[in-house]
C-alpha cells in the first residue's frame, strides 16, 4: 500500500506510542518510537524520518519546541503535532509556522492517515 516511509513517534504516553506504532506498522510504513524529544534527536532514526507525530504536552521539550528546534537547525521535518488538550490559539500558530496538521486526542485515524500521506509526500518533494 505505501513504501517504507519512515516515521516517527515522540510521545510520553506509551499506550499511545504502542499503538500508534502498530496501527503506521498495519499501514506498511517503517516506525520508530520514542519517550521523549531528546531521545529522538539523539536517535540514529532522526536523519531517516520522513514524518514526526509529535504530542504537544511532554515534560521537559514539547512538541512545540521541538518542532521549533527542527526549523530552527535547518530539519525541516514534516511534522504533525497531536494534543490531549487542544487550542485553537497554539493551533493556528503551529499551522502558520509550518507543521503540516495539528490533531485532538483521541485521534480520528482517517484524518490521521490522510495527514501521513501528505507530509511523507511532502518530505519526499525536492528541497531547494
Amino acid at each position: 500500500m505505501f513504501d517504507q516511509s519512515q516515521i516517527s513517534i515522540v510521545d510520553d504516553d506509551q499506550s499511545f506510542r504502542d499503538s500508534m506504532r502498530r496501527l503506521l506498522k498495519s499501514l506498511d510504513y517503517a516506525v520508530a518510537v520514542f519517550p521523549s524529544a531528546a531521545e529522538f534527536l539523539a536517535s540514529p532514526e532522526f536523519a531517516d524520518t520522513a514524518c514526526l507525530v509529535a504530542d504537544v504536552h511532554m515534560p521537559e521539550m514539547t512538541g512545540v519546541e521541538l518542532y521549533k528546534r527542527l526549523i530552527e537547525t535547518g530539519h525541516a521535518i514534516p511534522t504533525i503535532l497531536v494534543t490531549a488538550y487542544p487550542h485553537d490559539g497554539v493551533r493556528e500558530r503551529m499551522l502558520t509556522l509550518g507543521v503540516e496538521c495539528y490533531l485532538p486526542k483521541p485521534l480520528v485515524e482517517g484524518v490521521l492517515i490522510d495527514c501521513l500521506r501528505s507530509a511523507v509526500a511532502r518530505g519526499k518533494a525536492p528541497r531547494g
